[in-house]
């Protein structure tokens, strides 16, 4: 047997290292065969990936092409906290696995909060006030609680100092000691401010804010007095870098007013909880949190402090699905998976369910198990930034911080965050890039599972008890299924006055092998839109697709084979189809030179990937006459 030899010998020693240029003119040539010609150095932009903010995802990432890499973003637990806030990171015990309760009924909150710390919760969020538990319901609610340590976070919107006190006053009548006591009161008065549109009376409760983290800093060690919350920016349509200029905005308004009352930058900073929202692009969101605690760092030193930004991160409410809400718990699990591997203290799984009403005992399990398997039996937080030395992440989060740090200069400009706020500044950017962002999504370049992609008419409903209405009146509340949400309701009430769903006669020329991929193209798309696929009889010709459309119920068609087959059958079958009494007849794919042989013969829209979804299916609708 032969024995390598350790004194550095390597396998590829023999072989020249590949250049930048040589790859870009591998990648060049492929391009060419697919019928893509571009100049080699532009080989890399036509493989690239627009993002939100001006970033672009690129193909490829190394020392040379990244602008910071890992040297420049420190150590673990160092400044400027790039890679965590902890020397250690998670490695110890993980992170804080956060479950949120807004049931108004406090006996049956009680119940699940105490299953959820039985069984892997380490802290509650609880709602109270009008959104939840009623403030007199607080005790209730947290019967049987062992309070010195189980961290409890407060989420009370316009009530929050009332809310906290009484949870004081249980600190105090259940015997827990001041230097006991672990959670956060939740004041965020910005950001109530911002889900109501009220503004009148935030300098009041500012200065109730700030009395409570003068008194959680004199008594209360282990309690923050306030949240700088992101999710209602994100909850508006926010990208990344908007939902962080956001926060740091807020967080040096904070600032702002806790020395003005006279505590220290230190004091100020341990007071306050940042949150985000984590979604189902992993990536982005591991940068999201790793350019956060980068740029609050930045803040920190400019004030002539230092100290890590506590993050609590809660999966995204945007991408909660209404239809199919099984597929949630994929996109919770990638979110989940994301706000670890980003170094998040505290992770908030929302339950499968969140966008449906109040969730059941069996979507809460699947919550905090979510995390109990990312930690137990993944080992998630045992690597610590494991995202650490990616040239795509460094400079990912390097783009991002960029960004964000230019929005947040925008917003001080303005006078700062309420100043921004009231003026429609936020409003303003968040809704431009909200309607860009809603133009992908209808036209399917971004997909939702289960919605726009791969529906399931035939799955039931599911049925929650409603959840109580949330603050409203200021920023809208967004989802990435609210356009086809409304084409499916429609269909529901359709289905509900006749006893059927509006209809589509496939008509599949030629073999399997031809029509195969756009039939399943085609009924894909008209399933999100709630119109069931009629394929039946599986082939048709223009002597048989007459008969075959009246019996399907139908009232339009949708022709789909190959091209080939287009030029010798598509103009007879859709005469045919339009003789038969199809309101509206489509065809599948990009007529080429054909396009007026086939409209002259009664075609009356191409049907193309990356085409207006949402548009092709409410014309449909329309022209069918579904309210």
């Amino acid at each position: 047997m032969t024995v390598l030899p350790d004194d550095g010998f390597s396998l590829a020693a023999e072989f020249p290292d590949a250049t930048h240029e040589q790859w870009q003119r591998l990648v060049a040539g492929v391009l060419r065969k697919a019928g893509r010609d571009a100049p080699d150095t532009a080989a890399e932009d036509v493989l690239s990936t627009a993002l939100e903010d001006g970033l672009t995802t690129r193909p490829l990432y190394t020392a040379h092409t990244a602008r910071n890499g890992a040297g420049g973003a420190g150590y673990p637990g160092f400044a400027p906290f790039t890679r965590g806030g902890r020397p250690e990171g998670g490695a110890v015990s993980g992170w804080d696995v956060r479950q949120r309760h807004d049931r108004p009924d406090p006996a049956r909150t009680n119940e699940a909060v105490l299953a959820d710390l039985e069984n892997g919760v380490t802290s509650i969020w609880l709602s109270v006030g009008a959104a939840g538990v009623p403030l007199s319901g607080l005790a209730t609610a947290l019967e049987g609680v062992y309070l010195d340590l189980a961290p409890v976070v407060l989420d009370a919107g316009d009530e929050f100092d009332a809310a906290a006190r009484e949870l004081l006053r249980l600190y105090d009548e259940r015997g827990v000691a001041p230097e006991a006591a672990l959670g956060n009161l939740g004041a965020d008065p910005l950001g109530h401010a911002a889900r109501t549109g009220q503004y009148g009376d935030v300098a009041d409760r500012t200065a109730a804010a700030t009395d409570l983290a003068q008194l959680c800093h004199q008594r209360y060690p282990g309690l923050r007095a306030l949240t700088v919350d992101a999710l209602p920016y994100h909850e508006a349509g926010a990208s990344a870098a908007q939902e962080l200029g956001c926060s740091l905005a807020t967080g040096v308004a904070w600032l702002r007013a806790l020395t003005a009352a006279g505590l220290s930058v230190e004091a100020a900073c341990g007071q306050l909880e940042f949150r985000y929202a984590a979604t189902a692009d992993q990536f982005l969101t591991i940068a999201k949190l790793r350019a956060a605690r980068r740029l609050w760092a930045r803040v920190t030193e400019v004030c002539g402090a230092a100290g890590a930004q506590r993050q609590h991160v809660v999966t995204s409410p945007v991408m909660m699905t209404r239809r199919d809400p099984w597929v949630n718990m994929l996109r919770t699990t990638v979110a989940s998976l994301a706000a670890g591997v980003g170094g998040a203290d505290a992770v908030t799984v929302l339950p499968f369910d969140h966008a449906i009403g109040l969730p059941d005992g069996f979507a809460r399990r699947i919550a905090r198990n979510t995390s109990t398997i990312l930690m137990e039996e993944s080992h998630v937080g045992r690597v610590i930034d494991p995202a650490g030395g990616s040239w795509y992440v460094e400079q990912l989060t390097d783009e991002l911080a960029h960004a964000a740090w230019t929005w947040f200069q925008e917003i001080e400009r303005a006078g700062g965050q309420q100043a921004a706020l009231r003026g429609g500044l936020v409003s303003e950017r968040i809704g431009a890039g909200w309607e860009s962002r809603t133009k992908n999504l209808a036209k399917r370049r971004e997909p939702v599972t289960g919605v726009s992609e791969f529906p399931l008419l035939s799955q039931a409903p599911v049925e929650r008890d409603p959840a109580p209405a949330a603050p409203s009146g200021g920023l809208p509340k967004v989802r990435r299924d609210e356009a086809f949400e409304a084409l499916r309701a429609r269909s529901d009430a359709h289905l509900a006055a006749t006893g059927a769903r509006p209809r589509v006669f496939i008509a599949a020329l030629g073999p399997a092998a031809a029509h195969t991929a756009r039939a399943s193209f085609a009924a894909n798309l008209f399933q999100a839109g709630g119109i069931e696929p009629v394929h039946d009889p599986v082939q048709v010709d223009a002597a048989s697709v007459g008969e075959a459309f009246t019996a399907s119920g139908a009232s339009v068609a949708c022709i789909c084979s190959s091209d080939a087959l287009y030029a010798e059958q598509a103009a007879p079958v859709a005469e045919a189809l339009t003789a038969a009494g199809a309101l509206r007849v489509f065809l599948a794919g990009r007529p080429g030179e054909q396009r007026e042989t086939y409209v002259r013969a009664g075609v009356d829209e191409f049907v193309v990937a990356g085409g207006d979804a949402v548009a092709v299916l409410t014309s449909v609708l329309d022209r069918i006459g579904v309210a």
